[in-house]
């Protein structure tokens, strides 16, 4: 009868913490170059590998931000200005005993970066058939992705047999290889 009692008293305490709004969150203000706030910027809450939006919210006229109800664990956050993305910080961890504090203190583009003009991230989607999920490359403004970035082509199976065509016809031309001398 005893741990009878017990076991009750355990579950209920389950309960009551389980409903006692044990939910994570993360709060934060965003300041662009100047130190001047940031209204109406999307902060993006995704999950940790970016292919799950979580929740979206705004900054408001102080360039506070805050998103509740969170589960604890582990984030990908994502800012995004006018529809840009300005920054992305993997590995946002939170709990549920205090909200984690995530502030965007944007700076000017350096030297090196002010050469690559025209230069942007672009969010990938996982490919048909893959359980990987999307990542993030830096691209032109043609669309096209830095070398090494995708490592990969993309062309339609005539375009490839034709590139193999014109491989072994070259191959023909310049005749025997050379014999040992």
């Amino acid at each position: 009868m005893k741990s009878l009692k017990i076991g009750i008293v355990g579950a209920l305490l389950s309960i009551a913490i389980a409903l006692g709004g044990s939910s994570a969150a993360i709060q934060g203000v965003v300041r662009d170059s100047k130190g001047h706030v940031i209204r109406g910027a999307d902060v993006r809450i995704e999950s940790r590998d970016g292919s799950k939006l979580i929740k979206t919210v705004k900054t408001d006229a102080n360039g506070r931000y805050v998103s509740e109800g969170l589960n604890a664990g582990v984030y990908r956050v994502t800012l995004v200005v006018n529809g840009t993305v300005k920054a992305s910080i993997m590995n946002t961890r939170t709990s549920t005993d205090r909200p984690t504090q995530l502030n965007f203190d944007l700076r000017p583009a350096s030297a090196s970066q002010a050469g690559a003009a025209g230069k942007h991230m672009v969010w990938m989607p996982s490919t048909t058939g893959s359980h990987i999920g999307g990542r993030w490359v830096e691209a032109d403004e043609a669309g096209n992705a830095d070398a090494g970035s995708l490592n990969v082509h993309k062309a339609d199976a005539e375009a490839y047999h034709r590139d193999q065509e014109q491989n072994a016809q070259g191959l023909k031309n310049q005749g025997p290889p050379a014999g040992p001398p």
